[in-house]
């Protein structure tokens, strides 16, 4: 008996029990949960540092156990810990913003991309520099016309509607322009150098602002002072007179020119035409003007699958330029920010950042009116609250702003923007519809830059500026009959009960001015 003892001894310090073959399942469960441990960690990375996963793979208890009993209760724990963290939760969580984008009207984000990037920040050092943004604001106010009717042809010389332009300009400039001012300045300041936009003032405006707003004006020109700010040119009066008449055109844009010299001390170098108008016979003689560059909207049927987030050129033009502005992520601004039936409403600084920085290309182009900062998006919807946070978001992410000259000079052409026909940022269409796409807005149009050999004869710039404040964009935009979506919007920006009336007041008011070229 002795002697079995001491045999069964020997076999034990040897290694060579008859527990043996159950040590194997348990080393086996071991390797096992050793292999298992890494997936978890890829698959949740947010919890790869917790506690857990050293404890799964620590061999030490093992032998322990062994020397007492076989301990194969002890075993199965430590194989099944493994199975309980390797399908944390967590993973699942950014799955549902992709859903929510699909229904929002922005089919061109990125979403897919989202969750991996929000991850991979949380675990990275600091951020590599990514794609700059640039914005643009345009900035007018047109000269409405007041209800002037047939029996006031050739007795009111004034066709518009003073009180109401007024009232329209004080609610914009204390709404809009000098809190939106105000905060830019502020991120320019603040931003040191990195904060920086591009704007553009309608010669209208601007003469609207020396009469009434002077105020606003100097914080214009303050705002312009930090040297975080680039004037871009447009047309003086907002007009789209260039297809009826390239020497009206060019003039406008040399008053707007001369006018910026004027109030800002500058020649711009960028050129931006009424809603963002662009094609190829525009764009090479606006070449010829002088101007380096040009803004235009980014048109899916132009780009034919190519992404807007490079700098295009025209097959007709030698080195300008046209940035393409980013339509979905302009207007997630411009027209859905205060919008509670959007999906992605509210829109966080830090989630727009995150959409911008997954959606490629080598510059993203922000443009859109000034008035959308406090008057279309009012301050209660939070839009200034939102402008201050996103720059710093955007920092974050390793972004940085510029303008539209310094993208310019940063950046080749992609390729070739080849625009037969006029596009826009205007409507759905994309197109001058807006301006010209019925009967009454022909003849309107027709009729005013008929008149151009007779004004000029005169040499009277009374009537020749009266003559020109008429070609502005918006009387034609008021005499727009579209219906569905985008006819509801013209509705609510025209001042007048329809757009017969807009139609009415115009061609009276033409024919008194007919009369006193006539006369004069």
């Amino acid at each position: 008996m002795m002697k079995s003892f001491l045999s069964r001894l020997s076999q034990v310090l040897s290694g060579g029990s008859k527990d043996e073959p159950e040590e194997k399942p348990a080393s086996q469960s071991q390797q096992q949960s050793q292999a298992t441990a890494p997936e978890s960690v890829d698959s949740a990375p947010p919890i790869a540092d917790e506690p857990p996963a050293p404890a799964v793979t620590d061999p030490a208890p093992a032998p322990l156990a062994e020397e007492v009993s076989p301990a194969p209760v002890l075993e199965e724990p430590v194989a099944e810990e493994p199975v309980v963290e390797a399908e944390p939760e967590p993973v699942e969580q950014p799955v549902p913003t992709p859903v929510a984008t699909a229904a929002a009207p922005a089919p061109v984000r990125k979403q897919k991309k989202e969750a991996s990037v929000a991850v991979a920040a949380e675990d990275s050092a600091p951020p590599a520099p990514i794609q700059p943004i640039c914005f643009f604001f345009e900035a007018h106010q047109p000269n409405r016309l007041k209800p002037y009717s047939f029996f006031d042809i050739g007795h009111e010389e004034n066709y518009e509607d003073d009180e109401l332009n007024n009232k329209l300009l004080n609610e914009i400039c204390d709404k809009s322009y000098l809190p939106a001012n105000k905060l830019m300045k502020e991120l320019i300041e603040e931003g040191e150098g990195n904060f920086r936009i591009s704007l553009s003032i309608s010669g209208v405006l601007l003469e609207k602002l020396e009469k009434e707003r002077p105020d606003v004006l100097k914080s214009f020109q303050e705002l312009h002072a930090t040297g975080g700010v680039e004037i871009v040119a447009e047309t003086y009066y907002h007009s789209i007179s260039f297809h009826r008449s390239k020497e009206e055109f060019a003039e406008q844009v040399q008053m707007q020119v001369d006018k910026i010299e004027s109030v800002f001390g500058v020649k711009p170098k960028a050129f931006r035409h009424t809603a963002c108008v662009y094609y190829n016979e525009l764009a090479a003689f606006v070449e010829g003007l002088g101007f380096e560059s040009m803004l235009g909207e980014a048109v899916g049927r132009i780009l034919d699958g190519r992404e807007a987030n490079y700098l295009y050129r025209s097959p007709n033009v030698k080195e300008m330029k046209v940035h393409l502005r980013n339509g979905i992520l302009s207007d997630d601004i411009a027209f859905r920010f205060g919008n509670h039936a959007w999906p992605e409403h509210p829109l966080t600084a830090e989630k727009y950042a995150r959409w911008c920085q997954t959606n490629g290309g080598e510059i993203i182009n922000l443009f859109m009116d000034y008035e959308c900062l406090g008057y279309h998006q009012e301050e209660e919807t939070g839009i200034f609250k939102f402008l201050k946070a996103f720059p710093r978001e955007w920092a974050k992410l390793g972004g940085r702003f510029v303008t539209v000259s310094e993208a310019n000079d940063e950046f080749d052409s992609a390729g070739i923007y080849d625009c037969h026909e006029p596009t826009s940022w205007a409507d759905l269409d994309k197109d001058l519809s807006p301006w010209k796409g019925n009967a009454m807005q022909e003849e309107a149009r027709r009729k005013i830059l008929n008149m151009e050999e007779l004004v000029k004869s005169k040499n009277c710039p009374k009537l020749l500026h009266r003559w020109r404040k008429m070609q502005t964009a918006e009387h034609f935009y008021y005499m727009s009959t579209k219906g569905g979506e985008c006819g509801d919007f013209h509705d609510r920006l025209r001042p007048y009960p329809s757009a017969y009336d807009a139609y009415l007041y115009f061609m009276n008011a033409l024919s008194d001015l007919q009369i006193r070229l006539e006369e004069e």
